[in-house]
Protein backbone atom coordinates (compact mmCIF):
# COMPACT_ATOMS: atom_id res chain seq x y z
CA UNK A 1 0.00 0.00 0.00
CA UNK A 2 1.29 3.44 -0.91
CA UNK A 3 2.16 5.58 2.11
CA UNK A 4 3.62 8.98 2.91
CA UNK A 5 4.94 7.69 6.25
CA UNK A 6 8.50 6.41 5.91
CA UNK A 7 10.93 4.65 8.21
CA UNK A 8 12.62 7.98 8.83
CA UNK A 9 9.37 9.38 10.18
CA UNK A 10 9.03 6.35 12.44
CA UNK A 11 12.59 6.98 13.60
CA UNK A 12 11.71 10.56 14.59
CA UNK A 13 8.72 9.24 16.55
CA UNK A 14 10.96 6.68 18.25
CA UNK A 15 13.49 9.35 19.19
CA UNK A 16 10.72 11.52 20.65
CA UNK A 17 9.39 8.62 22.73
CA UNK A 18 12.94 7.89 23.91
CA UNK A 19 13.38 11.54 24.95
CA UNK A 20 10.12 11.34 26.89
CA UNK A 21 11.32 8.17 28.60
CA UNK A 22 14.61 9.76 29.63
CA UNK A 23 12.71 12.79 30.96
CA UNK A 24 10.41 10.56 33.02
CA UNK A 25 13.49 8.97 34.59
CA UNK A 26 15.42 12.15 35.32
CA UNK A 27 12.77 14.83 35.91
CA UNK A 28 11.04 14.62 39.35
CA UNK A 29 7.42 13.46 39.23
CA UNK A 30 6.03 16.61 40.81
CA UNK A 31 7.99 18.95 38.55
CA UNK A 32 6.03 21.60 36.64
CA UNK A 33 7.39 23.32 33.55
CA UNK A 34 7.25 27.12 33.45
CA UNK A 35 5.53 27.94 30.16
CA UNK A 36 5.20 31.71 30.51
CA UNK A 37 6.76 34.37 32.68
CA UNK A 38 5.14 37.51 34.06
CA UNK A 39 8.20 39.52 34.99
CA UNK A 40 10.34 37.07 36.94
CA UNK A 41 7.38 34.89 38.02
CA UNK A 42 6.06 31.89 36.11
CA UNK A 43 2.29 32.32 35.74
CA UNK A 44 1.66 29.34 33.43
CA UNK A 45 2.81 25.86 34.43
CA UNK A 46 2.74 22.47 32.71
CA UNK A 47 2.52 19.30 34.85
CA UNK A 48 5.38 16.95 33.94
CA UNK A 49 3.38 13.93 32.75
CA UNK A 50 0.95 15.99 30.69
CA UNK A 51 3.72 18.02 29.05
CA UNK A 52 5.82 14.98 28.14
CA UNK A 53 2.90 13.05 26.62
CA UNK A 54 1.75 15.77 24.24
CA UNK A 55 4.58 15.57 21.65
CA UNK A 56 4.37 11.80 20.95
CA UNK A 57 0.57 12.04 20.69
CA UNK A 58 0.80 14.93 18.22
CA UNK A 59 3.31 12.99 16.13
CA UNK A 60 1.03 9.94 16.07
CA UNK A 61 -1.90 12.07 14.91
CA UNK A 62 0.22 13.65 12.17
CA UNK A 63 1.50 10.29 10.95
CA UNK A 64 -1.99 8.76 10.90
CA UNK A 65 -3.26 11.80 9.00
CA UNK A 66 -0.52 11.62 6.38
CA UNK A 67 -0.90 7.83 6.13
CA UNK A 68 -4.61 8.23 5.36
CA UNK A 69 -3.86 11.04 2.90
CA UNK A 70 -1.42 8.78 1.05
CA UNK A 71 -4.13 6.15 0.72
CA UNK A 72 -6.61 8.67 -0.70
CA UNK A 73 -4.26 9.95 -3.41
CA UNK A 74 -3.94 8.19 -6.72
CA UNK A 75 -0.60 6.61 -7.55
CA UNK A 76 0.14 9.31 -10.12
CA UNK A 77 -0.86 12.18 -7.81
CA UNK A 78 1.19 10.71 -4.97
CA UNK A 79 4.25 10.48 -7.22
CA UNK A 80 3.86 14.16 -8.14
CA UNK A 81 3.36 15.40 -4.58
CA UNK A 82 5.56 13.09 -2.50
CA UNK A 83 8.58 15.42 -2.78
CA UNK A 84 6.46 18.13 -1.10
CA UNK A 85 4.43 16.12 1.43
CA UNK A 86 7.33 13.96 2.62
CA UNK A 87 9.54 16.87 3.77
CA UNK A 88 6.45 18.64 5.13
CA UNK A 89 5.76 15.72 7.47
CA UNK A 90 9.45 15.52 8.36
CA UNK A 91 9.48 19.22 9.28
CA UNK A 92 6.36 18.90 11.44
CA UNK A 93 7.72 15.86 13.28
CA UNK A 94 11.12 17.51 13.76
CA UNK A 95 9.58 20.64 15.29
CA UNK A 96 7.60 18.51 17.74
CA UNK A 97 10.69 16.45 18.59
CA UNK A 98 12.66 19.65 19.21
CA UNK A 99 10.02 20.80 21.69
CA UNK A 100 10.18 17.45 23.51
CA UNK A 101 13.95 17.77 23.76
CA UNK A 102 13.40 21.26 25.14
CA UNK A 103 11.24 19.80 27.90
CA UNK A 104 13.96 17.31 28.81
CA UNK A 105 16.68 19.94 28.91
CA UNK A 106 14.53 22.33 30.91
CA UNK A 107 13.56 19.61 33.36
CA UNK A 108 17.15 18.66 34.15
CA UNK A 109 18.15 22.30 34.65
CA UNK A 110 20.08 22.86 31.41
CA UNK A 111 20.59 26.42 30.14
CA UNK A 112 20.37 25.14 26.54
CA UNK A 113 17.00 26.58 25.43
CA UNK A 114 15.82 24.16 22.76
CA UNK A 115 12.45 25.88 22.43
CA UNK A 116 14.08 29.11 21.24
CA UNK A 117 16.43 27.18 18.95
CA UNK A 118 13.53 25.23 17.44
CA UNK A 119 11.47 28.40 16.91
CA UNK A 120 14.47 30.17 15.38
CA UNK A 121 15.21 27.22 13.09
CA UNK A 122 11.60 27.11 11.95
CA UNK A 123 11.68 30.86 11.33
CA UNK A 124 14.72 30.49 9.06
CA UNK A 125 13.10 27.56 7.23
CA UNK A 126 9.90 29.53 6.68
CA UNK A 127 11.85 32.54 5.41
CA UNK A 128 13.57 30.38 2.78
CA UNK A 129 10.24 28.77 1.92
CA UNK A 130 8.66 32.23 1.60
CA UNK A 131 11.19 33.24 -1.06
CA UNK A 132 10.72 29.96 -2.97
CA UNK A 133 6.92 30.21 -2.92
CA UNK A 134 6.90 33.92 -3.82
CA UNK A 135 9.15 33.36 -6.84
CA UNK A 136 7.55 30.08 -8.00
CA UNK A 137 6.37 29.88 -11.60
CA UNK A 138 3.44 27.71 -12.59
CA UNK A 139 4.28 24.06 -13.29
CA UNK A 140 2.87 20.59 -12.70
CA UNK A 141 5.27 19.36 -10.02
CA UNK A 142 6.12 22.13 -7.54
CA UNK A 143 4.41 24.89 -5.65
CA UNK A 144 1.38 24.78 -3.37
CA UNK A 145 -0.79 21.68 -3.63
CA UNK A 146 -4.54 22.03 -3.18
CA UNK A 147 -7.44 19.57 -3.56
CA UNK A 148 -8.83 21.88 -6.23
CA UNK A 149 -7.12 23.26 -9.38
CA UNK A 150 -5.82 26.81 -9.63
CA UNK A 151 -7.84 28.39 -12.41
CA UNK A 152 -5.22 30.43 -14.28
CA UNK A 153 -1.65 31.69 -14.37
CA UNK A 154 -2.80 34.95 -12.79
CA UNK A 155 -4.53 33.06 -9.97
CA UNK A 156 -1.41 30.95 -9.44
CA UNK A 157 0.70 34.09 -9.10
CA UNK A 158 -1.71 35.75 -6.67
CA UNK A 159 -1.94 32.64 -4.47
CA UNK A 160 1.83 32.12 -4.35
CA UNK A 161 2.69 35.77 -3.82
CA UNK A 162 0.14 36.05 -1.00
CA UNK A 163 1.33 32.82 0.62
CA UNK A 164 4.96 33.85 0.28
CA UNK A 165 4.34 37.19 1.98
CA UNK A 166 2.38 35.45 4.76
CA UNK A 167 5.18 32.92 5.27
CA UNK A 168 7.72 35.75 5.49
CA UNK A 169 5.56 37.55 8.06
CA UNK A 170 5.21 34.35 10.09
CA UNK A 171 8.98 33.78 9.92
CA UNK A 172 9.74 37.28 11.18
CA UNK A 173 7.16 36.94 13.97
CA UNK A 174 8.60 33.63 15.10
CA UNK A 175 12.12 35.02 14.97
CA UNK A 176 11.03 37.95 17.13
CA UNK A 177 9.38 35.62 19.67
CA UNK A 178 12.52 33.49 19.82
CA UNK A 179 14.56 36.65 20.42
CA UNK A 180 12.44 38.12 23.23
CA UNK A 181 11.79 34.69 24.86
CA UNK A 182 8.25 35.05 26.30
CA UNK A 183 8.34 31.45 27.51
CA UNK A 184 8.03 27.96 25.96
CA UNK A 185 4.23 28.10 25.99
CA UNK A 186 4.04 31.17 23.76
CA UNK A 187 6.72 29.77 21.46
CA UNK A 188 4.84 26.48 21.08
CA UNK A 189 1.59 28.34 20.37
CA UNK A 190 3.39 30.53 17.84
CA UNK A 191 4.88 27.54 16.03
CA UNK A 192 1.53 25.71 16.07
CA UNK A 193 -0.34 28.73 14.73
CA UNK A 194 2.22 29.17 11.97
CA UNK A 195 2.23 25.54 10.86
CA UNK A 196 -1.58 25.33 10.77
CA UNK A 197 -2.38 28.89 9.73
CA UNK A 198 -0.22 29.09 6.60
CA UNK A 199 -1.79 26.06 4.83
CA UNK A 200 -5.28 27.26 5.77
CA UNK A 201 -4.52 30.74 4.45
CA UNK A 202 -3.20 29.32 1.18
CA UNK A 203 -6.31 27.17 0.80
CA UNK A 204 -8.67 30.08 1.47
CA UNK A 205 -6.83 32.38 -0.93
CA UNK A 206 -6.89 29.67 -3.60
CA UNK A 207 -10.65 29.20 -3.21
CA UNK A 208 -11.27 32.94 -3.26
CA UNK A 209 -9.09 33.69 -6.27
CA UNK A 210 -10.35 30.65 -8.19
CA UNK A 211 -13.96 31.64 -7.51
CA UNK A 212 -13.36 35.21 -8.64
CA UNK A 213 -11.53 34.03 -11.76
CA UNK A 214 -14.38 31.72 -12.74
CA UNK A 215 -16.90 34.49 -12.12
CA UNK A 216 -14.95 36.88 -14.34
CA UNK A 217 -14.62 34.32 -17.14
CA UNK A 218 -18.27 33.20 -17.00
CA UNK A 219 -21.05 34.22 -19.39
CA UNK A 220 -21.99 37.86 -19.36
Amino acid sequence: MQSLVTRFHLLILGVTIAIAGVALLHVPEGYTYPAHWQGSTADWLWPRNVALSVAPLIQLVLMVGFFLLGGLLTKNHLAKTRHILDPALTLLLAVVAGCELGLLLSGIGSDFDMFRITAGGLAVTLLVLAVVIFEAERNSYAGLRMPWPVASDRAWTIVHRTSGIAAAGAALSLGWLAWIDPGPGILVLGMSATLTGLPLLAALVTLLVTGLTRADSGPR
